[in-house]
């Protein structure tokens, strides 16, 4: 199974568009309710985190395009984007976890579970493309 991608302005408001995306594949495919929902978790802080810091901050402008396949017992989604080149896999895992809430510093955390959510994770930057596959 290979599904048509999806292709949005990377603006906050079309983020909705990826996770129905996400949602209808991990369906399709058969995912329990929790995978799917940790799959839709890790797109969606990836995505946001692209449309925040890789376009808006950046002061830069571009697209999100977002498609599944799946072959036997694993599903795939590749997220594209244009945006300021950013590996996720580089920031360090939270060291405070054990910590209250008050006392932990601000950031990092949704990468951490978005990573943590999924079986694999790998993100490549080539020319101007950024890919994020899940």
């Amino acid at each position: 199974m290979n599904l048509e991608p999806l292709t949005v302005d990377g603006r906050a408001d079309n983020l909705s568009q990826l996770l129905d995306y996400v949602a209808w594949a991990a369906a399709a495919f058969g995912l329990d309710d929790a995978a799917s929902y940790r799959l839709s978790l890790a797109v969606d802080e990836i995505a946001t985190n692209i449309v925040v810091h890789g376009y808006a901050e950046a002061k830069r402008q571009g697209d999100l395009t977002i498609w599944a396949d799946a072959e036997a017992n694993r599903l795939t989604v590749l997220l594209e984007d244009t945006g300021r080149p950013f590996d996720p896999r580089q920031v360090p895992q939270p060291d405070n976890l054990d910590r209250p809430l008050e006392e932990r510093q601000d950031g990092g955390l949704g990468i951490f579970l978005a990573l943590w959510g999924v079986d694999d994770f790998a993100y490549d930057h080539d020319g101007e493309v950024n890919r994020s596959t899940f």
